[in-house]
């Protein structure tokens, strides 16, 4: 892993997910489109706590 840069393993996913987020949310509101991201970050840090067993 580089010292200095990010990992293409945080990078790649990130982009791919802001792609796919402009490309669905096209036809959302601002209201829609910003509870949607507030979905998907919870379910991340859920997926987180799980995978590290709850610490």
């Amino acid at each position: 892993m580089p010292a200095n840069g990010l990992s293409l393993d945080i990078v790649v996913p990130v982009l791919i997910y802001c792609a796919l987020f402009w490309w669905v949310g096209r036809g959302m509101s601002w209201t829609a489109r910003l509870a949607t991201a507030a979905v998907t970050l919870v379910l991340v840090v859920c997926v987180l706590l799980v995978e590290r067993g709850w610490r």
